[in-house]
């Protein structure tokens, strides 16, 4: 589902950094070649960010992919043949912003990290991509076990990035703590 940005409860998070969402929306990262990653626990908003980071760009006419960490995985791993594999990487690599949602959220071998970095890679310096995050990028070694290529992903990944955290507990946990207690009220 798509919440416009207008729905978003500012006030929810304990912490967030407005000034620098509210500066990304503007798209002034993709006209600067920077990615945007936001980092946060479950539940504060981060997907819909991301996501009307996409509609914004789509709106200004930029190509936009929008796809979870699980689905391009997965895409990439079923490619057996070179060419084809080939062929989805410039899937990856060729809109103008890539949205990468839920980096984090499962766990992978060391492959998938391999296969990220190679996405990541082909965008570096010249598309940019929104990535969301539920762990510390000293975390990142714990999805994807024994991988060599995280240190270099994430190199890549933020030396031309906006970095923001947000901090707090799940707004999920408190609207459904909310419509329980209306239930119970109701009774």
């Amino acid at each position: 589902r798509f919440k416009p940005i207008t729905d978003f409860d500012w006030s929810w998070p304990k912490k967030i950094e407005r000034d620098v969402v509210e500066r990304a929306l503007t798209l002034d990262f993709l006209e600067d070649g920077r990615n945007f990653v936001l980092l946060g626990a479950n539940g504060l908003g981060k997907t819909m960010i991301a996501k009307n980071l996409a509609y914004q760009a789509a709106v200004a006419g930029y190509s936009v992919l929008f796809v979870t960490a699980a689905e391009l995985l997965d895409d990439l791993r079923s490619e057996v043949a070179q060419s084809t594999f080939r062929r989805k990487l410039t899937k990856y690599a060729s809109p103008r912003l890539l949205v990468i949602d839920e980096v984090g959220y499962l766990s992978y071998d060391h492959h998938a990290a391999d296969l990220l970095y190679k996405v990541i890679d082909r965008r570096y310096e010249r598309n940019p991509v929104v990535l969301t995050t539920n762990l510390a990028f000293r975390d990142w070694n714990t999805v994807f076990p024994n991988a060599t290529s995280i240190a270099t992903l994430l190199d890549k990944l933020t030396h031309h990035a906006d970095v923001t955290m947000i901090e707090g507990p799940s707004y999920r946990v408190h609207e459904s703590q909310k419509e329980a207690a209306a239930r119970r009220k109701k009774r």
